[in-house]
């Protein structure tokens, strides 16, 4: 077989047809999809059912988080079940081409704001932990928000008008030729980056946690409300980075892999299904968020209906 000149992802083949892979790529990921848009929708429901949306900005920043990724996870579900789903469809690439860059830059878009969340989740409990400082998202989270939304925003504008987004043979995000350099920095390089930083961010918080917890019971018999509210609130900024984790190691291993060689199909059908699950496991942290609350709340009762029949204050 003769090497063709290749100018953009449509002159590759569409993934799988040759193979016999082809709905054994796209019917699992659709599924997963399909599912993770239900948890999304579901989380946003239970949210603002739960608590008045109009005091959404006093919420706590776990429960704020919670509703950015739904956002972000069912955004980007219902862009990429039209991508899948035009792909079954026709059994080629999508067309018109400006159709598939729409949904590349959609993809790009909340991938990387869901991966900027996560990230300022991580520092967001190291500097609590460490410095004990609440680090301030600005009136209505404008900072966070223009942060997490507004540069992805900026990014895929230039990765779109610099002729990078396309199709990669099996969905439309980044062109997997033209693009196959920006592929590695901006996949691989950063997905590999963040997940580290993360980790280390977080494993220095939780020893931090640990080491503190047990002083803190060996000289005062247990920590002050402020302390135990601050592990409470780096715990559950925990969950998002475990399921970011969970959803995006495949793709991280594939792309180191891709480096050295072609990766296996198993692989890349298993980065279809974990990158596809961001809903689902963004709902069992809204629902291990919501169960510590709730565990939470009559303890909190207790002690108060203690504090109220006796006259010592608690030390700041």
């Amino acid at each position: 077989m003769q090497n063709k000149t290749m100018l953009s992802g449509y002159d590759l083949d569409v993934y799988g047809l040759d193979n016999g892979q082809f709905y054994l790529i796209h019917i699992p990921a659709m599924t997963c999809i399909a599912l993770s848009l239900v948890s999304a929708i579901l989380v946003l429901t239970f949210s603002f059912k739960s608590q008045n949306i109009k005091t959404f900005f006093s919420w706590t920043k776990s429960e704020r988080f919670v509703v950015y990724l739904a956002l972000c996870d069912g955004l980007f579900n219902i862009c990429h079940t039209l991508d899948h789903g035009h792909i079954v469809l026709t059994r080629n690439h999508v067309y018109p081409p400006a159709l598939c860059q729409f949904y590349a830059f959609m993809l790009a878009e909340f991938i990387t704001a869901q991966t900027l969340l996560v990230n300022i989740a991580a520092i967001n409990a190291f500097v609590l932990i460490f410095f004990r400082k609440h680090i301030y998202f600005g009136k209505y989270d404008w900072k966070l928000l223009l942060w997490t939304f507004g540069l992805p925003g900026i990014c895929s504008t230039v990765a779109g008008v610099a002729g990078q987004l396309g199709p990669n043979g099996a969905f439309c995000f980044l062109d997997g030729v033209t693009a196959r350099i920006s592929n590695i920095v901006l996949t691989t390089g950063s997905m590999c980056l963040i997940l580290t930083t993360n980790t280390v961010l977080y494993a220095l918080t939780w020893c931090r946690i640990t080491s503190e917890a047990k002083r803190l019971e060996s000289t005062l018999g247990g920590a002050s409300a402020s302390v135990k509210a601050s592990h409470r609130a780096a715990r559950n900024m925990f969950l998002f980075l475990t399921a970011f984790f969970v959803q995006w190691w495949a793709l991280a291993v594939n792309g180191i892999w891709f480096l050295f060689a072609v990766p296996p199909v198993v692989l890349f059908q298993i980065v279809t299904t974990f990158s596809n699950i961001g809903g689902v496991l963004n709902l069992l942290v809204y629902l291990v968020i919501r169960h510590r609350r709730r565990t939470l709340a009559p303890a909190e009762t207790s002690k108060a209906a203690t504090k109220s029949t006796n006259v010592n204050n608690d030390t700041p």
